[in-house]
C-alpha cells in the first residue's frame, strides 16, 4: 500500500522503517527537520518537505498517518491536512490524543467527507523489531481499508478495531494508566529491597523473578537490564514526567464514579518526583527510558 507519514521522531522513524522492511509499502515521509527526512529516505521512503508536497505526492484516495507530539502540534497538523486532502482520503492519528478530541475531529472531517481513524500505539522504541500493539477506533470499512498497514506495523494478532471514533485512544489511555500503576508497584518494591539490611542484589532478584514468578513481565525484564548496568541507579535523577494519559484516565474515572486508587497513587508519585529524589522515582525514570526511550535527567 501507499501511505503518507507525518512525524519522524523516535517512534515515527521506526514505524516508517518497519513499513518499508515489512511488505515494502510505499511511504511518503514528512517532517519539519530536513535531516530526519533524509534519514527516512535511506529506508526507501519518499521525502516530502511540507504537508502540501506530501499530499501532492500521494495517489488518491490518500492515507496519511500523523505521529507528532500530542496537543497543539497534532491539532495544527490535522487541521492543515483537512484543508489539503480531498473526499474519501483518510487521516490516522497514532499519537497520544485525548479521546474527546478524536470525536470532535471525526465529526469536523466528516463534513468534508474525509475519514478519521484514531490508533492508540504501544511499543515504544522496541516496536521496530517486535511490532506495535495498535488499538484502533473508527468506521469498520475505513479501518479495513488500512488493515495492511496495521498488520505490518503490529506483531501477529497485535491490532484490533476496538470501537468507533475515540475508542482507540480511550483504550490506550486505560492501557497507559495500568502501565503507570505497574511501574509504580515495581518501583516501591525495589525501593524497599534497596534499604534492606540483607544487602540484596537487585539485578539478580529482578532476573530471578523473570523465571516462573507471577510478577514477571516485560517491564520487569527492562528493569533488570537497567539494574545490571547501574545497580543503584546513581546515574539518574528521580524525576519522572507524565505524558497526560494518566490524568485523563483519572478524570474519566472521577466522571464515572469508578475508584482507581492505584492509578491515583502512581500519578501523584510522579508529581512528587519532581520535588525530591527517592529511589522509587529513579526506578520509574529508568523504566520509562528503558521501554520507550524517554529522556531522563542526570546528575
Amino acid at each position: 500500500m501507499e501511505i503518507g507519514f507525518v512525524g519522524l521522531g523516535k517512534m515515527g522513524m521506526n514505524m516508517v522503517t518497519r513499513l518499508r522492511r515489512g511488505n515494502g509499502h510505499r511511504v511518503v515521509a514528512c517532517d519539519r527537520v530536513p535531516e530526519l527526512i533524509a534519514k527516512a529516505e535511506e529506508t526507501g521512503a519518499v521525502g516530502a518537505a511540507s504537508l502540501e508536497e506530501l499530499v501532492a505526492t500521494l495517489a488518491r484516495p490518500r492515507i496519511v498517518w500523523v505521529m507528532v507530539p500530542s496537543g497543539l502540534p497534532t491539532e495544527d497538523t490535522i487541521r492543515t491536512l483537512g484543508e489539503l486532502l480531498e473526499p474519501d482520503d483518510v487521516i490516522v492519528d497514532g499519537g497520544n490524543t485525548q479521546f474527546h478530541d478524536d470525536v470532535r475531529r471525526a465529526a469536523t472531517l466528516k463534513d468534508q467527507r474525509i475519514h478519521y481513524v484514531d490508533a492508540g500505539t504501544s511499543g515504544g522504541i522496541w516496536g521496530l523489531e517486535v511490532g506495535y500493539c495498535l488499538m484502533v477506533g473508527g468506521d469498520h470499512d475505513v479501518v479495513n481499508r488500512i488493515a495492511p498497514i496495521l498488520t505490518t506495523l503490529a506483531p501477529e494478532d497485535g491490532w484490533a478495531r476496538v470501537g468507533g471514533h475515540g475508542a482507540g485512544h480511550y483504550v490506550k489511555m486505560v492501557h497507559n494508566g495500568i502501565e503507570y500503576s505497574m511501574m509504580q508497584s515495581y518501583a516501591e518494591g525495589f525501593e524497599l529491597m534497596s534499604r534492606s539490611d540483607y544487602k540484596l542484589d537487585l539485578f539478580n532478584i529482578a532476573d530471578l523473578w523473570m523465571h516462573g514468578s507471577v510478577v514477571r513481565s516485560w517491564l520487569l525484564e527492562l528493569g533488570a537490564s537497567t539494574l545490571k548496568e547501574d545497580p543503584t541507579l546513581k546515574g539518574l535523577q528521580g524525576y519522572v514526567h507524565d505524558s497526560g494519559e494518566g490524568r485523563w484516565m483519572l478524570m474519566d474515572a472521577l466522571d464515572k464514579d469508578v475508584p482507581v486508587p492505584t492509578l491515583s497513587a502512581a500519578l501523584f508519585t510522579r508529581f512528587r518526583s519532581r520535588q525530591d529524589e527517592p529511589f522509587s522515582e529513579k526506578m520509574l525514570a529508568a523504566l520509562r527510558r528503558a521501554f520507550g526511550g524517554h529522556s531522563v535527567r542526570r546528575k
